[in-house]
């Protein structure tokens, strides 16, 4: 682990305590890229999903690490729909509950939705969370959702729309088509996507950091450089899986770490940018990446974790930090617009 003033190998090594709650992302693949997506899923991310392998392992590393449950998203899982009726039998092979699964309901309003409902109950799945926002409304018509929550009804199946309060203002568009960005700006106001992610209650990482960016005042670097450690990087509420076996920190996307290594510890000085940030904060990774020949933007950035995302970014351009999933980064300035 890295001193946090100086930058050096302790030799500590570091693991997380007993996982809570997380999720398991069987995908970055969606058929969306809606602005807001923390984990910067989109039409363009690597196509590949949690194969049979990799979810015995994920399952078996959860339950080791006392996980009695998470909830299962991408990405869209529904894109692969046997692969998620797999991963389900995978987490409860290994007495890893399933709390809801993440849906935007493209599929719900296609032939076989009312089968696909009976072969997830059979899996022993029950809940859906149902994404409906003026954000994914840009991508997708909001009339699906809808109608995943009315078979559900029919069904018995549980389900919950996230987030529901945004049904009614929805309720002035066409249901059955998406709304360019223009569009929504007109039936809402021109602040539509500051007020909508305030209201979402949106973290500002992934695809959001645009947000931040647009809306948010800015300042220079030296503001934000202070030497407080990021210890929510080991944090386990609500961290992520995704489908490659990588520890995703609760927030902190773009920095993976394999769950292998998270459970059961990670060997000292292997991690660097990871070390610098969990001991010596960003002014610890504003060093580091100082060293590698970063210069931040005269413009200034919104806030702290903005300036981290924009560090790591630079990092993962290097090609000598495994922890820093470079495909994030780029993906997350792209479909903004």
């Amino acid at each position: 682990m890295l001193d946090k003033m100086k930058g050096e190998n302790t030799g500590e090594v570091l693991k997380t305590g007993r996982l809570l709650h997380g999720g398991l992302m069987i995908t970055y693949l969606c058929n969306a890229a809606c602005r807001h997506c923390l984990y910067s899923c989109s039409p363009t991310r690597d196509a590949g999903f949690l194969d049979e392998t990799a979810a015995e392992a994920a399952a078996g590393l959860l339950a080791e690490g006392g996980c009695r449950s998470v909830h299962i998203g991408g990405g869209e899982p529904f894109l692969d729909f046997e692969r998620l009726l797999m991963s389900l039998v995978k987490l409860k092979d290994a007495g890893v509950a399933v709390d809801y699964i993440e849906t935007n309901a493209f599929w719900a309003t296609e032939e076989g939705a009312a089968e696909k409902l009976k072969r997830l109950s059979d899996a022993g799945a029950d809940t859906f969370c149902i994404s409906i926002d003026p954000f994914h409304a840009e991508h997708l018509p909001y009339a699906a959702p809808l109608a995943l929550a009315e078979l559900c009804e029919k069904s018995g199946f549980g389900y919950f729309l996230w987030k529901g309060d945004f049904i009614p203002a929805l309720t002035a568009l066409a249901p059955d088509k998406a709304h360019s960005r223009a569009a929504l700006e007109k039936v809402f106001s021109g602040k539509y996507i500051a007020d909508t992610a305030r209201s979402y209650g949106v973290m500002y990482g992934g695809r959001a950091v645009n947000i931040e960016r647009e809306f948010a005042m800015l300042f220079g670097a030296d503001f934000f450089l202070d030497a407080a450690p990021c210890r929510g990087l080991l944090s386990t509420n609500h961290f992520h899986v995704d489908k490659d076996g990588f520890f995703i920190p609760p927030g902190c996307t773009g920095i993976r770490i394999p769950l292998q290594e998270a459970v059961r510890g990670i060997a000292p000085g292997k991690y660097p940018a990871f070390e610098a940030l969990y001991t010596g904060g960003i002014a610890a990774l504003f060093r580091l990446a100082a060293r590698q020949g970063f210069s931040p933007d005269a413009l200034g950035y919104p806030s702290k974790c903005n300036l981290c995302f924009h560090l790591r970014r630079y990092l993962a351009g290097t090609g000598e930090f495994p922890e820093l999933d470079t495909s994030h980064y780029e993906e997350a300035l792209m479909h903004y617009g």
